[in-house]
């Protein structure tokens, strides 16, 4: 059974997603100062989970390149949308055959990174990669609206049908 935190990251995937529909590759590259522009913010989420989900914990690397072009402490980058949501989609769909296996016990330990213990839980590092979606897709709502968009979602999406509160264990 899929741990019901995988199943939250889930559903912040499809609300990112959702929140981001329809731009263009020349409104995606556009960049508010001093904000980042929505490409980098989608290949930059990619980046966190090929980071946690495939080298840390599996050692492998599903996006080879994208730590340097869209990474923390990076200087600033406006990559083409395309490849960006494609480095997401291999990335994710890499990722998600190892986030099957978590359990909460699982989520109490720690990878080694470099032969060291990480300095957070995977379950930390679970919640950390959720929430930091959460924090870029505000930020890219904000973005939109700069852009002149409308419509845009208002409200988190259909939680109760598609990532409903269930408790651990």
């Amino acid at each position: 059974m899929t741990h019901p935190l995988v199943i939250q990251l889930r559903f912040t995937r499809s609300e990112f997603q959702r929140g981001l529909q329809g731009i263009t590759d020349e409104e995606a590259r556009k960049r508010f100062l001093p904000m980042n522009c929505i490409s980098w913010m989608i290949g930059h989420l990619a980046n966190q989970e090929n980071r946690y989900w495939m080298r840390f914990a599996q050692g492998k690397d599903a996006a080879p390149g994208l730590d340097a072009l869209v990474g923390s402490g990076q200087p600033a980058s406006t990559p083409p949308l395309a490849e960006m949501w494609t480095a997401w989609e291999t990335v994710t769909a890499a990722a998600d055959s190892y986030l099957d296996t978590l359990t909460t016990d699982t989520l109490s330990t720690f990878f080694t990174v470099n032969g060291q213990p990480a300095r957070e839980s995977i379950g930390s590092l679970l919640r950390r990669n959720t929430y930091h979606y959460w924090f870029h897709l505000g930020e890219g709502m904000a973005v939109r609206q700069m852009l002149g968009h409308t419509g845009l979602p208002e409200f988190v999406g259909a939680i109760h049908a598609e990532a409903p509160y269930t408790p651990e264990g």
